[in-house]
């Protein structure tokens, strides 16, 4: 789809596995979650591997661009041979830092740190210890992934995440049934199994693309040579973008535990935050479309950039008719399991939230032209934006308005998010007035 025109439908059915793809990754952790609940001492379980999980997620933050990276800069046997360099050495050194994590008396104080309670921490330092291959593996996938992005292969990505459920799913099934298994190992070891077999299917249905990129039988010109020093310059950003995104959450848990009705606000949050998820997916899938489709001198901008106006709007459309309507009570109540008393607390957060589906794709749309144009710096400043004003929204409404902690934490959100858009409103044109 490098050539002179685009259609919208065109651009449909290279989102649409993508989209898919999204779509299943939000299922996966409250898959493992119901099945750890109907295990062996529960809440210490699923509280082990909530945090576990969490740390797993920080630690691999850097690699998760990779795809990104690969989508944008793999043009021909010298980009991608510097690339996977670049990939593997990233992913050894992370792997590593997770090792260090792991280390007994290194893990005894991070949990002191934190406050896990003994137990907790026990389950949680052995689910990290079985993650191990989590970031070498979801480095060498998200490599893959991007090639087959690059080369009009969005189907094989949605292939993979299947391949990886179904892995979990049998992974988790048969360790479950072993009696010496607590609940948290089942969870660990499904998710760095999947995650394993899907890096390995990615190479595999990569082969032809490696095959041909290696013998030269596929150039795309480059402006640039790729050096190392090349890419560190345009990964680094991105990567702290990444960290920077990761370490919201926490943040946003850290201020609702100071807040009025503290308890209700955490027991909803994640609620609320499955529920927008499922819409903002639409636009974190969004991001490697425009990549890949833009065209090397960025003469499908027009195109990308109507699409993407008809997703956020779509986007925020879907998920503004649950919040705003009594769909709302069947999704919280019916769906959910929320109590009536406990879904009080979810309405008004997912109602401030409707708008936020339309800001992901924004910014997916924003990001995407600023990587296709190799400037990804001014990403990571809108990241620092957006995160220092999630940062003082909560800090205002909690401490000195003294809001109920969902609905601070959901303008926050919101705020940071356009804050961020905003941002990027003046590199992004710049961007796009040199097409």
């Amino acid at each position: 789809m490098h050539g002179s025109t685009l259609t919208y439908r065109q651009i449909f059915l290279f989102w649409l596995p993508l989209a898919s793809t999204w779509l299943m990754m939000a299922v996966e952790g409250p898959y493992l979650a119901a099945i750890i609940a109907r295990l062996d001492r529960p809440t210490e379980n699923l509280a082990a591997f909530g945090v576990a999980f969490a740390f797993a997620i920080i630690i691999e933050a850097p690699v998760i661009m990779l795809m990104t990276a690969a989508t944008a800069l793999v043009r021909n046997r010298h980009s991608y041979l510097a690339l996977r360099r670049f990939a593997y050495g990233l992913g050894a050194i992370l792997t590593g830092a997770q090792l260090v994590v792991v280390l007994p008396p290194v893990f005894a104080w991070i949990a002191d740190m934190v406050g896990l309670p003994p137990e907790v921490a026990r389950l949680t330092h052995q689910g990290l210890a079985i993650m191990l291959p989590w970031p070498v593996a979801i480095g060498y996938r998200r490599f893959q992934q991007g090639l087959l992005i690059s080369h009009n292969l969005t189907r094989r990505v949605a292939y993979g995440t299947v391949l990886r459920l179904v892995t979990m799913s049998i992974v988790a099934l048969v360790a479950s049934r072993i009696p010496s298994l607590q609940g948290v190992h089942v969870g660990a070891a499904a998710l760095a199994v999947g995650v394993v077999v899907e890096a390995v299917a990615s190479r595999w249905m990569t082969r032809e693309i490696v095959s041909k990129l290696l013998d030269g039988q596929l150039e795309r010109a480059s402006t640039t040579p790729l050096t190392l020093g090349a890419i560190a310059s345009f990964y680094l950003p991105l990567a702290l973008t990444s960290v920077l995104t990761m370490a919201v959450q926490p943040m946003v848990t850290f201020f609702m535990g100071q807040s009025r009705f503290a308890l209700q606000s955490l027991a909803v949050l994640p609620v609320v935050h499955g529920l927008t998820f499922i819409f903002r997916a639409l636009g974190l899938s969004y991001q490697e479309v425009g990549i890949a489709l833009l065209g090397d001198r960025r003469q499908h901008y027009r195109q990308i950039r109507n699409f993407a106006c008809g997703l956020a709007v779509a986007a925020a459309a879907g998920l503004g008719l649950i919040a705003y309507t009594p769909l709302a009570s069947i999704w919280f109540l019916d769906i959910s399991g929320l109590t009536p008393e406990l879904s009080a607390f979810a309405f008004r957060p997912v109602q401030i939230l409707a708008l936020f589906p339309a800001g992901s794709v924004w910014m997916a749309f924003q990001r995407a032209v600023l990587v296709h144009a190799r400037e990804t710096t001014s990403i990571t400043w809108a990241s620092v934006a957006e995160v220092a004003t999630v940062v003082t929204v909560l800090a205002v409404t909690i401490h000195s308005l003294s809001w109920v902690g969902a609905v601070a934490a959901a303008t926050a959100i919101l705020l940071g998010r356009i804050v961020g858009n905003l941002w990027l409103i003046k590199p992004a044109i710049g961007v796009a007035r040199r097409a």
